[in-house]
């Protein structure tokens, strides 16, 4: 008699017949080995989250700087400048008046573009 007649009717299969519980045994294996995969990529991905919150709260705080920063600039520079002329020109508070509210609409612009520039995902065209 050939081996092929003693497998369950395929021919040329080769393979001797399994039975159930070692076919059960097997799937109660690979389930286990799927679970303990499935268990370290979960934490695999609760790290990744975790650093991406953290660099997602430094990004922000760090624009919030800048943004302040800006803001306090332009209004020193502006006042600065305002007192020089006063100084200057004996014109007493005007210069003062006029360069501090130019030095506040410069801030304010400043920062909209700093703000605007964060928010782009591509570079702009024609720019270096």
């Amino acid at each position: 008699m050939d081996d092929r007649d003693k497998t369950d009717g395929q021919k040329g299969s080769g393979s001797p017949e399994i039975s159930d519980a070692e076919l059960s045994g097997r799937l109660h294996g690979l389930g286990r080995a799927i679970d303990k995969v499935r268990a370290e990529r979960k934490v695999d991905e609760e790290e990744v989250s975790l650093s991406k919150d953290r660099t997602s709260t430094s990004a922000g705080m760090t624009l919030a700087f800048r943004l302040g920063s800006e803001f306090v600039a332009g209004v020193l520079v502006g006042a600065g400048l305002g007192w020089g002329f006063d100084r200057l020109l004996g014109t007493s508070p005007w210069g003062f008046i006029v360069f501090l509210l130019l030095g506040f609409a410069a801030s304010i612009l400043n920062m909209m573009r700093a703000a605007g520039e964060t928010g782009r995902k591509t570079p702009p065209e024609g720019g270096a």
